[in-house]
């Protein structure tokens, strides 16, 4: 299948041509072997012409440094943009595995929303969304073909076989050369791995980061919890002192009443 691809692109090399680089270089070979199995595949598959997997990965680590700061600007007190400085935002969704609702809609692969009233009253609100199931669009790829421009990007994002790649660049020439330049960065296997093993720190600061905010905020809710049960119990310690102050008036009241009747009772005594 890769002679399909060939054809249009002599420079693309095999794995063995990839590996041999990296077994020549003990620099490179260690960080290969520091690699889990996957993602050594992952990096063959990109730098043999067969797979787009680093875009998506760049996509979605830019679209999580977008949501971690957005979340962290509008947490920070006094911060913020007039309202009517502030744009529409279009949040764009790629899944390469789309969740089960999807798949209700075999035929379509692009979902707009956005925010409108249950009362039919229109405002121009700021959020808007697009959610694109690539897996839905292979689908629909492998039975009609590409039909547009926009087909053609989702094409050049998500499909990594050979015959598609050669359609795509048959009826959009200027394909050709985006793929040229990442098969021209993949002679150098050197700078390759060094922005794949970027990638990966990347991703894994990530991961770290999520996990720690994730038990941060679970600290916040433990404090919140205990802060409500320390409330309580000093409520409780209020009670009960307001009752042993009260059971402690009524002893005292019920002691001078026995006084009093003993007092009562030893005049009685004198008297008869």
């Amino acid at each position: 299948m890769a002679n399909i691809l060939q054809q249009y692109f002599p420079l693309i090399r095999t794995r063995k041509e990839v590996l041999k680089d990296i077994r020549e270089d003990r620099k490179l070979l260690k960080i290969y072997q520091s690699w889990e199995r996957e993602q050594q595949e992952e990096f063959l598959d990109f730098c043999t012409g067969q797979r787009s997997a680093c875009y998506s990965a760049d996509m979605l680590l830019r679209q999580y440094k977008r949501i971690r700061s957005r979340k962290k600007k509008r947490g920070k007190k006094g911060y913020g943009l007039l309202y009517k400085e502030i744009q529409k935002v279009y949040t764009i969704v790629l899944y390469e595995n789309s969740p089960e609702e999807f798949h209700r809609f075999p035929n379509e692969y692009i979902h707009r929303f956005s925010q409108k009233s249950d009362t039919g009253i229109e405002m121009e609100l700021l959020m808007n969304y697009i959610f694109i199931p690539l897996d839905i669009f292979k689908d629909i790829l492998h039975n009609k073909g590409i039909n547009n421009k926009l087909e053609a990007w989702l094409t050049f994002f998500s499909v990594d076989d050979p015959v598609y790649i050669e359609r795509l660049i048959r009826a959009y020439p200027q394909f050709k050369d985006y793929y040229q330049e990442i098969y021209t960065l993949c002679q150098n296997t050197e700078k390759v791995m060094d922005m794949f093993s970027r990638e990966l720190r990347e991703m894994d600061r990530n991961t770290v980061k999520y996990m720690i905010d994730e038990l941060n905020d679970k600290l916040v809710d433990r404090d919140r919890k205990i802060k409500s049960r320390d409330t309580e119990i000093k409520n409780q310690k209020k009670l009960l002192k307001q009752k042993d102050t009260v059971i402690a008036e009524k002893e005292a009241a019920l002691a001078a009443l026995e006084k009093e009747l003993e007092e009562l009772k030893a005049q009685k005594a004198q008297n008869t």
